[in-house]
């Protein structure tokens, strides 16, 4: 196996640069460069040194053997200075060297999955980890890469390897009248499934991801692309008195009090439009409301989609205003525009994953779904050789959760994902 490097720190110019190398080359590598291997897992200070004995950088460096690394190999680091032309000298040094190459994205990352340092669902939350941008976000992917899903994963997988053996014994000594299941064996099915489904219970890790998704929707000039732009606060739609300015829909991700938002401007609705590309914007417009987790309505009363809040979104100008509004602001003088944002800070809270829990993506649920499906048919069959069966499948999910089989599209994809030097 080809030996890895790469810059694992930020790129340059920095305080510093960590410089990381792993596989079975890595003791030879910082043996060529630093002279000699320090005691492992203590830093050292050392001058790196190139072929030619001319100095590099003085910097410290680890030495970590493996197997008890985060990549499950041999692994070296090496502390330099942030420099650009440093950084580019050592790694040029490093390149020189037999068996040596430059890491992939996520290179270091998939090699401490496939040494089995961390599963796969951990793993995924490292990815998300990676690309968080409000503390929500962090706080879920570090559940996620902590391993909580994993640990409940492997409980199950004990549970289900548990009934399974009990059906292989039924079926193994059919002829014996002694053997038989006990009679917890439904209940203990049941159990199961039920611990599952309410794993399943918990908000989705693309709605943490991509944002809440809000919909300002009413006709046009109702206020909505001047309510998107206090939101987002920046002139990022136009806002003109002329119906139908708005065409096409618009989207911003923007964080308020640490909760991810995705606020979506669009078309004013009206069923009287002649221009077909207005027409166009209308019928993206209804597609954006049918998707939203919450539609602002800024129309008249009572004639928006169920469930949406109904806003008085232009409290300042001499209009009638709705009868019995949920807020009333306005977007030009600020009025109301606070208890908009605390409101919908407490109701995407609500609807989000709460700390310490994990939030499943669409691959994670499918596969639980998988194995719920056949412990309730396991539940209702009366055949051992079924049931046995069944409870294969249920493993075999679980398997591909935490990546003890799996694709290597799947994997490809997932690595694929983080930057060069994680």
């Amino acid at each position: 196996m080809d030996t890895i490097f790469a810059l694992s720190s930020g790129a340059p110019p920095a305080g510093i640069g960590v410089v990381r190398i792993s596989g079975p080359a890595a003791g030879v590598a910082l043996q060529a460069l630093a002279g000699g291997l320090p005691a492992p897992r203590r830093a050292s200070f050392r001058t790196l040194r190139d072929k030619a004995g001319e100095p590099l950088d003085q910097a410290l460096v680890l030495w970590m053997p493996g197997p008890r690394t985060v990549t499950g190999e041999d692994l070296a680091e090496l502390h330099l200075h942030g420099g650009r032309a440093i950084i580019a000298a050592v790694e040029g040094e490093l390149a020189t060297l037999p068996a040596l190459r430059r890491a992939a994205a996520g290179e270091f990352t998939r090699r401490a999955f496939a040494n089995g340092r961390i599963d796969l669902a951990e793993a995924e939350g490292l990815a998300d980890l990676l690309t968080a941008e409000t503390e929500m976000q962090r706080r879920a992917a570090m559940v996620m890469a902590g391993g909580i899903l994993s640990a409940q994963v492997e409980g199950w997988a004990r549970r289900v390897l548990h009934l399974a053996a009990m059906l292989e014994a039924v079926l193994d000594f059919a002829d014996e009248d002694d053997v038989a299941l006990p009679p917890s064996f439904a209940s203990d099915l049941d159990r199961l499934g039920d611990d599952i489904e309410a794993a399943m219970a918990v908000p989705s890790a693309e709605m943490l991801r991509e944002g809440f998704r809000v919909a300002l929707a009413g006709p046009p000039n109702a206020g909505k692309s001047t309510l998107f732009n206090a939101l987002v606060e920046q002139e990022a739609a136009i806002t003109a008195p002329i119906p139908g300015t708005t065409r096409d829909v618009l989207t911003r991700p923007v964080a308020i009090a640490g909760v991810p938002f995705l606020l979506i401007d669009m078309a004013g609705l009206r069923s009287d439009a002649v221009d077909p590309v207005e027409a166009i914007g209308i019928a993206r417009a209804e597609g954006e409301i049918a998707g939203a987790d919450l539609v602002l309505w800024l129309g008249p009363h009572g004639q928006g989609p169920d469930g949406a809040w109904e806003i008085d979104a232009q409290c300042d100008r001499a209009l009638s205003g709705k009868p019995a509004p949920a807020l009333r602001l306005s977007a030009i003088t600020g009025e109301g525009m606070n208890d908009l944002r605390q409101r919908l800070v407490a109701h995407a809270t609500g609807r989000l994953p709460k700390p310490g829990q994990a939030a499943l993506n669409a691959r994670q649920r499918e596969l639980l779904q998988s194995a719920a499906r056949a412990l309730s048919e396991a539940r209702h069959s009366a055949d051992p050789l079924i049931q046995a069966e069944l409870l294969r499948t249920v493993r075999r999910s679980f398997d591909h959760l935490v990546g003890r089989s799996g694709t290597e599209d799947l994997l490809d994809a997932l690595f694929g994902r983080f930057c060069i030097g994680k």
